[in-house]
């Protein structure tokens, strides 16, 4: 993990906040194929790419987890984690709950007008594979769904050459109310839920993250149905002033770097100290680690410590980053926080550490990525509803208005908008 100057490695630092991607072309080309192999072959072509890509060998009658796969599931996880897991929705279902939005109305003058909100009907969800079980991942897309009143919730997650998935993952998805599961993956699942198949209905917006097959294909599906948003590799800011604890600096980037080799970890710090003791810190946390390898690559790739003149200096580089996660360990973090305009979740004080936001503290961990938290926003109950303008004119109302919207409609050119408006205030 290098350490870099602010004033003297602009280019360097540049780098890491614009997070440069990988060259897509060559997977949207085979993601393509997928999406319309799926969308002529159905079922067919989702078992073989299945057996292709996770030596996962399947049949239409498979492709469903049973009611009793989800009861054996609950026979081999241990009561402690039943327990950890209710308490984490009842977290995340509380926080949840105060984000629903209330349906309203307007009155004036004869006029009515209403905004009028209603969930989807059908959403799907993406659970990954590979590097985890990620049973996060389906309370953070299930609990927002089910809250915004989601009838029908459909979750794909990929199975392993046995066919089978982690206990925990089927746990998470009972409990949150997640009544449909099969065990598909990849881009072949986004294409299943976009098109439906002869065994996996249709839905209206598709959610959750996964790899560039999986971001690809809900690129491509897009205007078919709804998607979440394009999720890059993960990523944590940590701002530390000099009495920031370095051990849960170290901590923290190696929670973060653990994820993927693609993984993003930055320190920035107005700390010498911190930026000196922080490589041998997280080389002594490392030497240990069960997944030392993966966060070493990513460390090697994408970590670096910066060295800021200031919490100004601090601030401004936060800003430009637009972090997926923001760590503030720095002597007053509430006051630091108010300069930041642009990061997906932010972390106040040492003690709070981001595992607690991708577990059990409520607020959702589906973040907007590579900088995106510029224009975008983490997953919430809005995103698993929408909303309807309706619009009431009493007769003496829309006669009133008539002129304005035939004035308008003329000078924009539509001569049959005019004459609509003209004609109710004609007509006596």
């Amino acid at each position: 993990m290098r350490t870099l100057d602010y004033e003297k490695d602009g280019a360097a630092i540049e780098e890491l906040v614009t997070r440069k991607q990988d060259e897509q072309g060559s997977v949207d080309a085979a993601v393509q194929g997928i999406l319309n192999e799926v969308r002529r072959r159905g079922d067919v072509a989702l078992i073989e790419y299945s057996s292709r890509f996770d030596g996962c060998h399947l049949t239409p009658a498979t492709l469903r987890v049973s009611d009793e796969e989800i009861r054996a599931a609950y026979r081999q996880v241990t009561s402690a984690f039943l327990v950890a897991l209710r308490t984490a929705l009842r977290n995340v279902t509380a926080f949840h709950r105060r984000q629903l939005p209330k349906s309203w109305t307007l009155r004036r003058q004869g006029a009515t007008m209403a905004q009028r909100y209603s969930p989807v009907d059908r959403v799907g969800i993406y659970v990954p594979g590979g590097k985890g079980a990620y049973l996060s991942t389906v309370v953070m897309n299930a609990v927002p769904a089910s809250v915004a009143g989601v009838k029908r919730i459909v979750m794909v997650t990929p199975a392993n050459a046995a066919g089978t998935i982690a206990p925990e993952v089927l746990v998470a998805a009972a409990e949150s109310g997640v009544k449909e599961i099969y065990r598909i993956g990849g881009a072949q699942a986004i294409a299943a839920l976009a098109y439906g198949t002869e065994t996996i209905p249709r839905v209206d917006k598709i959610t959750g993250p996964g790899n560039a097959y999986v971001a690809s294909a809900k690129k491509q599906v897009f205007g078919v149905v709804g998607i979440d948003m394009i999720a890059g590799p993960t990523e944590v800011v940590i701002v530390a002033d000099d009495d920031a604890p370095v051990a849960f600096v170290a901590a923290d980037i190696i929670a973060q770097a653990e994820h993927d080799e693609r993984a993003t970890a930055l320190c920035i710090t107005t700390s010498r100290r911190v930026s000196l003791e922080l490589p041998g810190e997280l080389e002594r946390q490392l030497s240990d680690a069960p997944r030392r390898s993966i966060a070493q690559e990513s460390l090697r790739r994408n970590g670096a410590t910066i060295l800021v003149r200031s919490l100004r200096e601090a601030q401004e580089l936060v800003n430009r980053i637009a972090p997926e996660h923001l760590e503030i360990l720095v002597r007053a973090p509430a006051s630091f926080a108010r300069s930041i305009r642009h990061a997906g979740s932010i972390f106040l004080g040492s003690w709070s550490m981001e595992a607690l936001g991708d577990y059990a503290a409520g607020p959702n961990h589906t973040l907007p990525t590579s900088g995106t938290a510029r224009f975008s926003s983490p997953l919430g109950v809005l995103d698993f509803m929408k909303f309807s303008n309706v619009i009431h004119f009493s007769r003496s109302a829309s006669r009133r208005l008539a002129p304005v919207v035939s004035l308008l409609a003329k000078a924009e050119g539509f001569a049959g908008h005019a004459a609509s408006a003209e004609m109710r205030r004609a007509d006596r």
